[in-house]
């Protein structure tokens, strides 16, 4: 059965799960749904039609309002805040705009979590940020306004572009070169993709990746890239089929000046995804501040 300490108020038509507790000074009004073996710690407020799964872990002074759903699983710090209304106005009732906190996430002390976003699944949120939009799921984010700073998952990266040798093996009858993700490259390799009949003055790229690693290797013929991180641009020549540049996230990049019959391999650490891409200039800057 669940546990209800002598100060706590549980009003009418709430449903506790086994082994739920709830600690003095929480007050969780009519039409809540909790699941089984939650923790709501001292002077939690839980507002009608709230529903939480089970394990959920909720801290000291937090505040659930109407339409917030916490799924399985999901802890979130002390006081840290929800909303339920985009533009508030005092006595002036609107529909409630609903926030879904998906499972296993993490929402730190005093965060701010504004009304309609969705936080993913494993996804966490640091302390005192402010989050204004959804987070994916695995994302590490912080910040006012909340920002991804990296995800769960990651594998180490490189951290500044870097001008990487292969293994070469040489033979009068032809040279091998070849490369092996987790090995001579800091992820592994989930995609690979290949330019080629690239007209001449044409420029390729000219977007940044949120998350994404990538090898770019000249395999035939020449090209530059031009790579920027916000604070400095510089530009790589590849030239050799056993050299490549390992650009690591959050650097925008071009390449151009493609010599005839060049073939530009890219190796890449993720699958495509559009929304990991930054396409505009701008928005690629302000992400990176």
């Amino acid at each position: 059965m669940a546990f209800i300490h002598e100060k706590a108020i549980v009003e009418d038509r709430v449903v506790l799960g086994q082994g739920t507790n709830v600690w003095a000074f929480a007050h969780i009004l009519p039409d809540v749904a909790i699941g089984e073996n939650c923790n709501i710690c001292d002077n939690v407020f839980i507002e009608s039609n709230v529903t939480l799964g089970d394990r959920v872990t909720v801290k000291c002074g937090v505040q659930l309002w109407e339409g917030v759903t916490l799924e399985n699983d999901v802890f979130v710090g002390p006081n840290a805040t929800f909303t339920n209304d985009i533009f508030p106005r005092s006595k002036q009732y609107k529909p409630i705009v609903k926030t879904l906190v998906k499972a296993g996430a993490s929402i730190g002390a005093n965060a701010t979590i504004l009304a309609g976003v969705v936080i993913g699944e494993g996804a966490m949120v640091g302390a005192g940020s402010v989050v204004t939009k959804d987070v994916p799921p695995g994302a590490i984010v912080a910040g006012n306004p909340a920002r991804i700073k990296r995800y769960i998952d990651d594998k180490p990266k490189a951290q500044v572009p870097t001008l990487i040798s292969l293994p070469k093996i040489t033979d009068n009858r032809g040279n091998l070169t070849f490369v092996e993700g987790l090995n001579h490259l800091p992820f592994e390799i989930k995609r690979v993709y290949y330019l080629y009949d690239v007209p001449g003055g044409a420029v390729r790229g000219g977007h940044a990746h949120k998350k994404l690693q990538q090898l770019i290797i000249a395999i035939a013929g020449s090209f530059d890239v031009i790579l920027d991180d916000g604070d400095t641009r510089k530009t790589i020549s590849l030239n050799r089929s056993y050299q490549g540049i390992l650009i690591p996230n959050m650097t925008w990049r071009e390449l151009e000046n493609f010599s005839s019959g060049s073939v530009c391999l890219v190796l890449a650490s993720e699958l495509y995804e559009e929304e990991d891409y930054y396409r505009d200039y701008d928005e690629f800057l302000n992400a990176r501040k």
